[in-house]
C-alpha cells in the first residue's frame, strides 16, 4: 500500500515547505522506505522557465528535461528519489489539460467545471507520479499559503484526496510561529488561524510543524495542541539552523519525527538511527582553510536565483575541506578591463554563471579576461562558456568583433550561434535543448583528470552552441576541446592548456550536486583555486600579479 504525506503551509510564503518535503524524504529513506517527491505550484506559468530569476529564483531542470520550481533541487539533494516531468505540476498545466479535453470533447458534452474535472485532474496527477515510481511513500508539497485564492483548487482536490483514502494520506502543515524578543515570548495566533483556515476548507492537520527561530517551549506545544486540536507528540519545531538547512532532518529527528509519522500509519519505526550527513554536517563547522570564490552573475541580489550553485561550491568544499567564502560580483557593474581588476582583486577562484540576454554581458567577458591574464582559476557555467570562448575569440584571436547571436545577431564573428533545431522555434517556453544529456570525454585533459572517466551524463538548459568553424583556430592558440556531446558532437567543455585552471562547460552541472557526492568539476575548481593561494604550486605558470 503506497502512503501519501500532503505538505502545506500558513501564514506567509517562503517559510520552508520545500525543506521540509526534502527533510521528510530524507527522514524515510533513512528509515528503510523509499520515496518519491512532487511539487503542486498554483500559479498559471506552465512552468518557471519563462519566469525571471528575480521573481521566481532559479530554474531547476530533471533528467528528463522538465523546467522545476527550484523546490525540486532540495528533493534531489536531500533524498536518493529520481525527479520526473510528472514531479512538477502547475495551475498551468493542470488548466491547460482541462481545456485540451473539452476542446475534444471527452467531458461528452458537460459542464467543464473546477469541481469535479479540475480536481479531478489534479488528484489523476498525483496518481501518475505514483504509479510511475510505485514508492512506498509520496510526498506532495503544495505551493503558496493556505488561503491564497489561486491555491484554492488545490486545496480541494487534496481535500477529496485525504477523504478517499483516509487510511493511507495525512497531512503535514508548516506554519509560522513568531518569537518576540521584547517579550521573550512565542505567539501562537498566527499558527492558530492558519490551522484553522486549514480546517475550513475540510482539511485537519494531522501533524504541525513550526518554523520559528528558536526551538519552542514545552508550553507553547502544549498550546499549539489544545488550540489547534493536534496531539501534543505532533507539534514540532523546525527552527533557525546555525551552519547549514542539512541540519533540518537531524533536528526533526531528535524530536521522533519519523517515529510519529510512521506510527500514524501503523507502522514501527527504528531507533538510534545515524543522519548519513552528520559528517557533512560536523564540517561545517571545523573546515581546516577557506577559498574566496568570486560569483560573476547578473541576479545576486535574490538569493535564490543561482541556488544549486551555491549548494554545490559547498558540496566540493566538503570534499577538499574548505569552508568557501562567496564574494557577489554584479556583471552588470564590471563595464572596462580596469573595473574588472578592482572588482576581482584577491580572489582564489572566480566563477561566471550562467543568465540569459545582453544585461551583463560584457562584464562577464571582462572578468574571463582578468582570470585568464592573472592566471586566476575560472569556471564558466552555460553562458559562462560563451563568455570564455567571446573572450579568447576576440583577445586572442584579434577578432574584434566576435560575439555571440544572442546579443549581436549581425556580428562577422559569431562564434556562439543559435542551435540548429531552435532557428525555427516562436514559442519560449520549455523549447531550449533541456535535460540530461550524453558527454564524451577526452582523455588527457583536466575535464578527464576531474571525472575519472570518458563518458558523463549532465543536465543542459541553452538554446546556443560553440560555433565548431573556429575549433581549428582555437586548438592552435591552446584551448583544448576536452567534452562533446554524444550524438551531435557539439562542443560541451573547453579548456585553456596554457592556464592553471580555466574551464567552461555548456551544462550545469551543478544541478547533480550533492552533500556527499560533490560534482568533480567543481570539485577540481576549488583544489585549483586552494592551490593557486601559493604561487609556487602552480604548475603552468607563475601568478607574479598576486
Amino acid at each position: 500500500m503506497q502512503r501519501f504525506i500532503l505538505v502545506t503551509g500558513g501564514v506567509l510564503s517562503s517559510v520552508g515547505k520545500g525543506v521540509l518535503s526534502a527533510s521528510i524524504g530524507h527522514l524515510l529513506e533513512n528509515q528503510g522506505y523509499s520515496v518519491s517527491l512532487m511539487k503542486l505550484d498554483p500559479y498559471l506559468n506552465v512552468d518557471p522557465g519563462t519566469m525571471n530569476p528575480f521573481e521566481h529564483g532559479e530554474v531547476y531542470v530533471t533528467d528528463d528535461g522538465a523546467e522545476t520550481d527550484l523546490d525540486l533541487g532540495h528533493y534531489f539533494r536531500f533524498t536518493h528519489t529520481k525527479l520526473f516531468k510528472e514531479s512538477s505540476i502547475t495551475s498551468g498545466q493542470i488548466y491547460s489539460a482541462v481545456i485540451g479535453k473539452e476542446r475534444k470533447g471527452e467531458y461528452l458534452g458537460k459542464t467543464v467545471q473546477v469541481v469535479p474535472h479540475v480536481t479531478d485532474e489534479i488528484k489523476a496527477r498525483i496518481m501518475k507520479l505514483a504509479g510511475k515510481t510505485r514508492s512506498d511513500f509520496v510526498i506532495v508539497e503544495i505551493g503558496g499559503t493556505v488561503g491564497d485564492l489561486e491555491s484554492g483548487p488545490f486545496l480541494e482536490a487534496i481535500r477529496q484526496f485525504k477523504q478517499e483514502r483516509p487510511q493511507e494520506v495525512l497531512c503535514v502543515h508548516l506554519t509560522y510561529l513568531p518569537y518576540l524578543g521584547t517579550s521573550s515570548e512565542f505567539k501562537t495566533k498566527p499558527t492558530q488561524h492558519s490551522v484553522q483556515l486549514l480546517l475550513s476548507v475540510g482539511i485537519a492537520a494531522d501533524i504541525i510543524v513550526c518554523r520559528s527561530e528558536q526551538p519552542i517551549r514545552e508550553e507553547t506545544r502544549m498550546k499549539i495542541s489544545l488550540f489547534c486540536n493536534v496531539r501534543p507528540e505532533h507539534v514540532f519545531s523546525l527552527h533557525d539552523v546555525k551552519t547549514t538547512i542539512y541540519e533540518a532532518p537531524s533536528i526533526l529527528s531528535e524530536q521522533k519525527f519519523d517515529t510519529a509519522l510512521l506510527r500514524r500509519f501503523g507502522l514501527e519505526a527504528k531507533e538510534g538511527l545515524q543522519n548519513p550527513l552528520s559528517a557533512y554536517i560536523a564540517s561545517k563547522k571545523k573546515r581546516s582553510r577557506e577559498v574566496t570564490i568570486g560569483l560573476v552573475g547578473k541576479y545576486l541580489t535574490h538569493k535564490d536565483a543561482y541556488k544549486s550553485v551555491h549548494e554545490a561550491l559547498d558540496h566540493s568544499g566538503f570534499a577538499v575541506d574548505a569552508a568557501v567564502k562567496l564574494v557577489d560580483v554584479e556583471s552588470d557593474l564590471i563595464q572596462s578591463d580596469a573595473l574588472a581588476g578592482k572588482k576581482l582583486e584577491g580572489l582564489d577562484g572566480i566563477l561566471i554563471l550562467g543568465g540569459f540576454g545582453e544585461r551583463g554581458w560584457e562584464g562577464k567577458i571582462h572578468a574571463v579576461r582578468y582570470a585568464r591574464e592573472h592566471l586566476i582559476p575560472l569556471f564558466g557555467i552555460c553562458y559562462g562558456l560563451h563568455a570564455i570562448a567571446t573572450e579568447f575569440t576576440r583577445n586572442v584571436l584579434g577578432l574584434k568583433d566576435a560575439n555571440t547571436t544572442e546579443v549581436s545577431p549581425e556580428t562577422s564573428n559569431p562564434v556562439i550561434s543559435l542551435l540548429e533545431e531552435q532557428k525555427t522555434v516562436e514559442e519560449i517556453g520549455g523549447t531550449m535543448r533541456l535535460g540530461s544529456q550524453i558527454c564524451n570525454i577526452k582523455p588527457g585533459t583536466r575535464a578527464f583528470e576531474a571525472y575519472q572517466k570518458t563518458r558523463v551524463a549532465e543536465r543542459h538548459r541553452h538554446r546556443y552552441e560553440f560555433n565548431r568553424r573556429y575549433c581549428e583556430m582555437f586548438e592552435k592558440n591552446g584551448m583544448v576541446f576536452s567534452g562533446h556531446h554524444e550524438k551531435w558532437n557539439l562542443v560541451e567543455i573547453i579548456e585553456l592548456s596554457t592556464h592553471p585552471w580555466l574551464v567552461g562547460v555548456q551544462f550545469h552541472p551543478e544541478l547533480i550536486s550533492k552533500p556527499l557526492e560533490p560534482h568533480p568539476l567543481y570539485t577540481a575548481f576549488l583544489k585549483a583555486a586552494l592551490a593557486c593561494q601559493i604561487p609556487e604550486k602552480i604548475v603552468l605558470g607563475k601568478n607574479t600579479s598576486r
